[in-house]
């Protein structure tokens, strides 16, 4: 039988019995998962160890969960998948906007965690296929460059530190430059679940984007936002 590496998992949440009932589930489907139970541990792990992903409670002791996002997110975009036993979509909205992969109420099931776990540790730690070249290419539009096989992003030869919904946002818009990608079809492109059509998660990841990109909504220069339908990358340069 062929020997596979163990996927580090970083989970933070002040449960103990809950930290072990994940650890237990995710072990068999090859993640090594190490637990911290407070604010401050969690973050200092977080930065300091080679994580392919971090789970995050929001409510925690020392530290919330909002603060360690926006604090990590000054040293790392490792994946980070919140978890609230709130479930409210402003605390949502608020941590996808700080920097969240994904997010997720404590009433989800062990399946769908761990669904959502593969698909954010798949955007940046798969590797290059011999027989997709086309990923190790770089994507050029005006002075945007792109690697999907480095995971590299630049915006004048300057790098670009982007979320893992974020690289996936502009890979799937860069590749349809000039053409407009509506928000199901920009969900369908980053994700391998099912969202809600209703889910406003695309659009807060979009103006994250813009935001690193300089590119204000009102006078675009990259994104474009075509009302009621969707996104469209433009060439600056055009």
């Amino acid at each position: 039988m062929q020997e596979t590496t163990s996927i580090p998992v970083l989970v933070i949440d002040d449960d103990q019995k809950y930290c072990r009932l994940l650890k237990e589930y995710l072990t068999p489907f090859g993640y090594d998962v190490d637990v911290r139970h407070t604010g401050p541990m969690g973050l200092e792990t977080a930065v300091a160890g080679n994580y392919h992903a971090v789970i995050l409670d929001v409510m925690l002791p020392g530290m919330d969960g909002f603060e360690i996002l926006r604090e990590l997110r000054k040293h790392s975009q490792v994946p980070v998948l919140m978890l609230t036993a709130r479930g409210e979509e402003t605390d949502r909205i608020v941590g996808l906007e700080i920097g969240a992969d994904d997010y997720l109420p404590k009433t989800f099931s062990t399946r769908e965690l761990l669904a959502r776990l593969r698909a954010v540790t798949r955007r940046t730690h798969s590797p290059a296929s011999e027989d997709a070249p086309d990923i190790t290419r770089d994507i050029i539009v005006g002075d945007l460059r792109l690697n999907e096989s480095t995971h590299v992003a630049l915006q004048a030869e300057h790098p670009l530190e982007l979320t893992a919904l974020e690289f996936s946002i502009l890979t799937s818009l860069m590749r349809a430059s000039g053409r407009v990608k509506s928000r199901e079809q920009l969900l369908d492109d980053i994700s391998d679940r099912n969202y809600d059509v209703f889910d406003r998660s695309i659009d807060v990841h979009i103006s994250s984007l813009r935001k690193k990109l300089g590119d204000p909504a009102q006078s675009p220069r990259y994104i474009r936002t075509i009302r009621a339908v969707g996104y469209q990358l433009i060439d600056p340069d055009a």
